[in-house]
C-alpha cells in the first residue's frame, strides 16, 4: 500500500491516506480527503509541503510517500455562510433610526442583508443588524422572533427575562 501524508494548514499533525499504485492524481486525492474529512461546499488547494509549489491541474500525479499541505477555499459561486438569515423578516413595526435620508436602508432591509460593511445605512442600524445576525443561530424560532422585535426597535436591548423563561418553558412542553 502506498500513502500520501497530508495536513491542513491550520493543523499541526499529518494524516495519511492510503491508495493503490505508485501515484495518485490530485483530483482523486481531493475527493478522498473531502470524503474522509466530511467536507462540503469548499474546494481544496494542494501544495507540496517542502517547496510550497501548488498543484493546479487535477490530473497531475502525486508520488507515493509525498507530504502535502491542504488549504480550504470557499467553493466558487456560493454565497457567504449566513444565507440562513435571508428568509427571516422583521415585522411591520420595524423602525429605523434614519435621519430622513431616503437612500439609506431601513433596519428591516438590513436584517436580510449579507454584506453589512458595504450597506448604505446608519452605523447604529448596522450594529443592530450585526447583533441580530450573529446571535440568531443560538436561539429557537420563538426567541429569534423576540430578538428580531428587539433589534427592530420594539424594545430596548434584549427581551425581558420573563419572556425568555416563557419561551424556554413553552419549548420544553412541545
Amino acid at each position: 500500500m502506498s500513502c500520501v501524508h497530508y495536513r491542513f494548514q491550520s493543523r499541526l499533525t499529518y494524516d495519511s491516506l492510503q491508495f493503490e499504485g505508485l501515484n495518485i492524481t490530485v483530483g482523486e486525492l481531493k475527493r478522498q480527503i473531502m470524503r474522509r474529512e466530511r467536507l462540503k461546499f469548499c474546494q481544496l488547494k494542494i501544495s507540496k509541503a517542502q517547496t510550497d509549489e501548488e498543484y493546479i491541474d487535477d490530473d497531475a500525479l502525486i508520488p507515493k510517500n509525498t507530504s502535502v499541505i491542504i488549504r480550504r477555499v470557499p467553493a466558487a459561486g456560493l454565497k457567504s455562510s449566513n444565507r440562513r438569515f435571508v428568509g427571516h423578516q422583521a415585522g411591520p413595526s420595524a423602525k429605523s433610526s434614519q435621519t430622513g435620508d431616503s437612500s439609506l436602508l431601513s433596519l428591516e432591509q438590513l436584517l436580510k442583508t449579507e454584506n453589512l460593511a458595504e450597506a448604505k445605512a446608519s452605523e447604529e442600524d448596522k450594529l443592530k443588524a450585526v447583533m441580530y445576525q450573529s446571535s440568531l443561530c443560538y436561539y429557537s424560532s420563538r426567541a429569534a422572533a423576540l430578538l428580531r422585535i428587539s433589534a427592530s426597535g420594539g424594545a430596548q436591548g434584549f427581551p425581558a427575562a420573563s419572556c425568555w423563561r416563557w419561551t424556554t418553558q413553552t419549548e420544553r412542553e412541545s
